[in-house]
């Protein structure tokens, strides 16, 4: 399971329900679990008080003020309709089942309290916590999840339609037990992709419109509900008193701060001049350059503001510019390796980045699910029924991207390889030096909303121009830039897919067929590709982990053949700065996602250290 869209990634006492559930497990009937793992047996076993990388007697106060680039003009996370408020998933509403971040793929119970698996993963329960409750005070049901499900395949995005394709029904057996029942068998994914569905209140959104409401007040069963908003600029986050699920061990430790905020910004610089004059608490750094350049500020010498290189531990997936095979001239594989051609990764590394960034050679870069090499042993067994229907030279030499020395001289031969392949492609360079193909010139759009990729396409755009192709980039706002993406409104985009410690059932989302022309989903490319499809369904039913290992490697090899991008580059550390008025447990979680993840869910508020800082600092002075 990998990164999900905004919605989803949201992260009483039993009573006698249906019969089947009510007395001792009969032969072949699923024990209750409080955890279930994608494989082999969660960390944590039943009882354990606390996540190892958390504080439990962490103190709670203060607040923590974020900020990011873009706008939003909706409360509603759920629907496509408009853009999100920021924080609204893993601070206002709450799954089913939670995960640990010290561990690949494991879900403990939150509203559930316990779960039960059909050992042909046919079907899942989930038994509610008597003591779950809405923030209004009502309790939560098995009718509320009902709801939720029903609701969301019939109102919400359009993406969960195809999300949870293979979930057949979902019923209430008792007032606290639901039973989810799948399409197909062995699954091994499906149980914990439903635990995490974030539930929502029936009884709020009685005679409400949820597929077209965006600016009701959101009532969640989370750590916080919404205290103060001002659409596009401002959302102020406020800690729920006496919180049902606070001493609960999964959340132990947890949500320490009494108020979390999030400012908008629309500029990358004055993003980052926000945060020298103390407008916000902690600043995620995207730009290499800003790095080494911007941060030559007293309030860093001084040691007011953290400067620090925090490893990543977590798979990196595929960072790149994309191109959107739904265009005709991208259609043919020839021509999208051939463009890989005009990017000179080595030297722009040495001239925007100080030569800090790695080039991505993987969707599953930083991972044990990386290709490399030809494929051999169960991987070749997997790839050769598909012989006919793949680039030969998947299976005869390992998958490289161009190199060049880094010197900015010797693109000459990378451009002769391309023009050779255009042309193989049927484009052919007229008497104006202009490259086209039955009469219609190669021109396209670099779509982008951050203007510090402008940098690193410029000297490609250069480099397509003496290949007779003509190439302009489009700085848009964020909000513009989301639509136009979910819209597939795009020649080529800088685009990612994150990846986690289990790829899974998200695979879909983002090479599938299914998904190619569902308007929000993450198949931005547009691959319709038969053997793609195939290559998902075997990973989704692995059976182990090593099974999972060697079908996602030979799902990699295949897209990399396909050059449906140019990859980008990664960097195996977060970069990050915050002013020194927090502490945090000295065990980080290791797969967090991001720094300001980790921040939200370990991090305290310390009153002496933030006392320390003078206020001159604090007015950017």
């Amino acid at each position: 399971m990998s990164r999900l869209p905004a919605a989803l990634l949201l992260c009483c006492a039993l009573v006698l329900p249906a019969a089947a559930h009510a007395d001792a497990p009969q032969p072949g009937t699923p024990k209750p679990l409080p955890a279930i793992a994608i494989s082999g047996q969660p960390k944590y076993p039943p009882g354990f008080t606390h996540l190892d990388y958390v504080n439990p007697d962490a103190p709670k106060g203060g607040t923590l003020r974020l900020a990011k680039m873009g706008t939003f003009d909706s409360l509603n996370p759920f629907v496509l309709k408009s853009t999100p408020a920021p924080g609204l998933g893993g601070l206002v509403y709450q799954t089913l089942m939670a995960q640990s971040a010290d561990e690949p793929f494991s879900e403990y119970g939150l509203i559930a309290k316990t779960v039960e698996v059909a050992p042909d993963k046919s079907w899942v329960v989930f038994n509610l916590r008597k003591n779950a409750r809405w923030n209004d005070g009502t309790p939560i049901t098995a009718a509320d999840v009902v709801w939720t499900f029903n609701t969301l395949m019939k109102d919400g995005a359009p993406w969960y339609r195809v999300y949870y394709a293979a979930v057949k029904s979902a019923v209430a057996e008792g007032p606290l037990t639901v039973k989810f029942t799948f399409r197909a068998k062995n699954n091994h994914e499906l149980p914990m992709i439903v635990g995490g569905l974030p539930v929502l209140p029936e009884h709020y959104w009685k005679g409400k419109d949820f597929a077209t409401t965006t600016t009701l007040m959101p009532l969640g069963s989370g750590p916080y509900k919404v205290k103060s908003v001002k659409y596009g600029r401002r959302i102020v986050y406020e800690h729920v008193k006496n919180w049902w699920a606070e001493n609960l061990p999964i959340v132990k430790g947890t949500y320490n701060f009494d108020t979390v905020s999030y400012d908008m910004y629309q500029d990358a610089t004055v993003l980052l001049q926000g945060f020298f004059a103390g407008e916000y608490d902690l600043h995620e750094e995207n730009i290499a350059k800003s790095w080494y350049t911007e941060y030559d500020k007293p309030s860093v010498k001084k040691g007011y503001i953290k400067k620090e290189m925090i490893p990543n531990h977590m798979p990196q997936g595929m960072q790149a510019f994309i191109f959107n095979i739904r265009r005709p001239m991208f259609k043919d594989r020839l021509v999208r390796e051939a463009l890989n051609y005009t990017f000179d990764f080595a030297w722009s590394n040495k001239q925007f980045a100080y030569g800090s960034y790695k080039r991505t050679t993987s969707y599953f870069e930083n991972s044990e699910f990386a290709s490399s090499g030809v494929p051999q042993g169960e991987e070749l067994k997997i790839l050769e029924p598909f012989k006919k229907q793949l680039p030969p030279e998947l299976f005869t030499r390992p998958f490289t991207l161009p190199t060049t020395s880094g010197n900015g001289y010797d693109m000459r031969q990378n451009l002769i390889t391309a023009a050779n392949l255009l042309k193989q492609a049927g484009w052919k360079v007229n008497g104006s030096g202009v490259l086209e193909k039955d009469g219609k010139p190669f021109t396209f759009q670099f779509l982008i909303y951050q203007a510090a990729f402008a940098r690193w396409i410029n000297p490609m755009i250069n480099n397509l121009r003496r290949l007779g192709i003509k190439a302009t980039v489009r700085l848009v706002d964020p909000a513009q830039y989301q639509k136009r993406m979910d819209d597939f409104d795009f020649d080529m985009a800088v685009g990612g897919f994150g990846e986690s410690l289990s790829p899974g059932n998200e695979q879909r989302n983002y090479w599938g067929s299914a998904f190619a022309d569902v308007r929000g989903s993450s198949n931005l490319i547009g691959i319709k590709n038969p053997v793609v499809d195939k290559l998902v369904d075997m990973i989704i039913h692995a059976p182990d982990r090593k099974a999972l290992i060697v079908r996602t490697r030979a799902l990699d090899r295949v897209l990399l053949w396909n050059y449906y991008v140019i990859p980008n580059w990664y960097l195996a550390a977060y970069r990050v700065a915050y002013w020194n008025k927090f502490d945090r447990p000295e065990i980080a979680p290791k797969y967090a996602g991001s720094v300001t993840f980790a921040a939200l869910d370990t991090w305290w508020y310390d009153p002496q250290k933030a006392a320390k800082i003078p206020h001159r600092f604090l007015q950017g002075k």
